[in-house]
């Protein structure tokens, strides 16, 4: 698979970085020795951390190497390192007063093991605080599906992104397993888009990666082509020429005993 693009990824930080700005100051009544950031991308989100704790150690991880270079190299302050989380969370000792995640866990499956690795790595009266991206029922993701089941591209594109987030009911129940102290909630961000092309160029980043990454290069521009027709129906243009760009996000933070 190919890495990560982290240029790409931050055309749209201050929209991306907002869900960890929000998370981040629902923490309250602790401070904090030793923070985690799991996958922390292009350390973003690892910041946000260091401003509102700064008396903290702080670590970010990440599985792509693109990632985790581009975070050192912006952030030459905070200590980085490439780990995967679906397998190495265990390796890594524990003893963390937070544990943050900000748009990584839908990406990796088997969230059931995965919160409890996370949890593990928590100090008693520590909290873990996860916001992952809900937005699967929104019309870019519809037309992506669409398009990339059609007989035209199903020949280049053999297996389609899946999506490893539990239904909301599901992250409540595991998390009662963990702690009986914890809180859900979900925030919808309608972010303003210059242009239909700005929401390619968003989804270029994050979810038309793995398609584009299947694709031969001469295809590229057709199916973008064909994504954007089907972007430009489905999202009107506002009076003053923005286009509305919702974006639900689900969070959680849960307390350990």
């Amino acid at each position: 698979m190919a890495d990560w693009n982290s240029k790409q990824y931050l055309l749209f930080a201050n929209e991306r970085t907002q869900p960890a700005i929000d998370l981040a100051n629902r923490i309250q009544g602790i401070s904090p020795r030793r923070i985690i950031d799991i996958g922390c991308g292009p350390g973003n989100s690892t910041a946000v951390l260091a401003k509102r704790f700064p008396d903290a150690s702080i670590l970010g991880i990440d599985q792509s190497e693109a990632m985790i270079a581009a975070a050192k190299a912006d952030y030459p302050e905070l200590d980085f390192v490439v780990c995967d989380a679906e397998v190495d969370l265990p390796t890594l000792g524990g003893g963390f007063d937070i544990v943050f995640s900000n748009a990584c866990i839908q990406w990796i499956p088997n969230h059931p093991k995965l919160l409890r690795d996370m949890a593990a790595l928590l100090e008693p009266g520590g909290i873990l605080a996860v916001q992952t991206p809900m937005n699967d029922k929104e019309p870019i993701h519809r037309i992506i599906q669409e398009v990339t089941a059609s007989e035209k591209w199903r020949p280049y594109i053999s297996e389609p992104r899946i999506f490893y987030n539990l239904q909301q009911e599901e992250y409540f129940d595991l998390l009662a397993e963990i702690t009986p102290q914890f809180t859900l909630w979900e925030t919808v961000y309608f972010h303003k888009m210059k242009s239909h092309e700005a929401i390619m160029e968003w989804y270029r980043g994050t979810g038309l990666r793995p398609y584009l990454n299947a694709l031969p290069e001469e295809k590229k521009p057709e199916f973008e082509q064909e994504i954007l027709e089907r972007v430009i129906e489905s999202y009107p243009v506002q009076q003053n020429g923005e286009i509305i760009f919702r974006f639900p996000r689900f969070f959680f933070m849960a307390n350990k005993l």
